[in-house]
């Protein structure tokens, strides 16, 4: 049943999470600049959510009463949003309330996912949770491309109100609260382990933040790239949803190979494979150059973001606190990328008018960051290794 949650509730999140860059483009005419404005109020908001899941959960009593709060403020924005979609006051504060709605709901499902399970049981749990969320994002864009070029655009947030209240009538057969592992128990990794789990973990969470820069600037904008090279809304959309098709065939790969467990170098390997890939979609002067980079970056992504959450949950024991912090991170990165993008176009006057200056500008400073915060672990390896030489 959690499965099933897990994807439909994905579904509607991304109909409007990612469908809502192209309503603002078709729609109400936002330019890149207004929709990364968009998109940074949204991952703060998204941020704020992630780190008061906790405290929500308590709150309302049970983790499960927490969710369902959750899905029924989302299913009361979506119908506002839905009556008052050609406002954009609405669309936007909207947009704003479901990114805290998004990143308090996320965090108690995935301990959920993976709650009294083993760190080998752990892994098939976060495989088939990705899998799930991710199979969603696809058909999603596919969806709200039509839905936006159609006679009702506003049926965008229509059919994210009715999936919200289905998933809800499913809440009905998840437990009140998810169990938990003893932290002593014999089948938790022995210390050393948890350590090199803990390093691996701060390496993943590093390059996933600047991914999820990456990937909101790309949400931003992507409706005008495709515009540009003369594709509708209705295929636009989809267009824009093959790096998620690669992501999900990422999850399916790491879920059934484990040779990049417990290893560096699959990490090593995105690190240099996101801002190629993301170069190419901003910059590619065609289709099959922005698509390659949709593949490019969709593999990255997936690496990235399944070793993040596996070792979060296999660290901190599936706790709330885990998924709270991986999603709050994701939600930084929400935020991080539209700002830096904006900082970017600030400064085009002062090169020349260069949309590509002025996009490296921007965003090189902060992946600059998200990479030396990355190896850290490795170089404090490396010096305890001489020092005891």
């Amino acid at each position: 049943m959690l499965w099933l949650i897990t994807f439909i509730e994905s579904f509607a999140t991304i109909l409007v999470e990612r469908g809502v860059y192209f309503f603002t483009h078709d729609r109400l005419g936002f330019s890149d600049t207004q929709n990364l404005w968009l998109a940074l109020a949204f991952g703060l908001a998204y941020a704020v959510g992630a780190m008061l899941s906790r405290r929500l959960s308590a709150l309302f009593g049970s983790e499960r009463t927490a969710v369902a709060a959750a899905i029924i403020s989302q299913a009361m924005v979506h119908c506002a949003m839905t009556n008052w979609s050609l406002t954009a006051p609405v669309v936007v504060i909207g947009s704003v309330a479901l990114g805290m709605l998004n990143g308090a709901k996320w965090p108690v499902i995935e301990s959920f996912v993976s709650a009294g399970r083993t760190s080998a049981a752990a892994l098939r749990a976060v495989g088939r949770f990705n899998v799930s969320w991710a199979a969603a994002v696809p058909p999603a864009l596919a969806v709200a491309g039509p839905i936006i070029d159609s006679r009702w655009p506003a049926g965008l947030f229509a059919l994210a109100a009715a999936i919200n209240l289905a998933s809800l009538a499913m809440l009905v057969g998840v437990p009140r609260r998810p169990a938990h592992i003893p932290h002593d128990h014999p089948d938790r990794p022995a210390a050393a382990q948890l350590g090199r789990y803990a390093s691996l973990l701060w390496t993943a969470r590093s390059l996933m933040l600047g991914s999820y820069a990456f990937m909101w600037i790309l949400a931003a904008v992507m409706p005008r790239i495709f515009n540009d090279l003369g594709r509708p809304t209705s295929e636009a959309a989809a267009l824009s949803g093959l790096l998620d098709v690669v992501r999900v065939t990422a999850f399916v790969l790491l879920q059934r190979y484990r040779g990049w467990h417990n290893r560096f170098w699959p990490l090593a390997a995105s690190l240099a494979a996101l801002p190629v890939g993301f170069a190419m979609i901003m910059f590619g002067a065609d289709l099959p150059t922005v698509l390659a980079g949709e593949l490019i970056f969709g593999l990255a992504a997936g690496m990235v973001y399944f070793a993040s959450l596996y070792y979060a949950m296999v660290v901190k024991n599936a706790s709330i606190e885990a998924g709270g912090a991986h999603e709050g991170l994701i939600g930084l990165g929400f935020a991080a990328g539209p700002a830096a993008g904006l900082v970017g176009m600030a400064l085009m006057p002062l090169l020349g008018g260069s949309y590509v200056l002025g996009v490296v500008a921007g965003v090189g400073p902060m992946y600059a960051l998200c990479m030396a915060a990355a190896v850290m672990p490795l170089v404090r390896r490396n010096n305890r290794g001489r020092r005891r030489a």
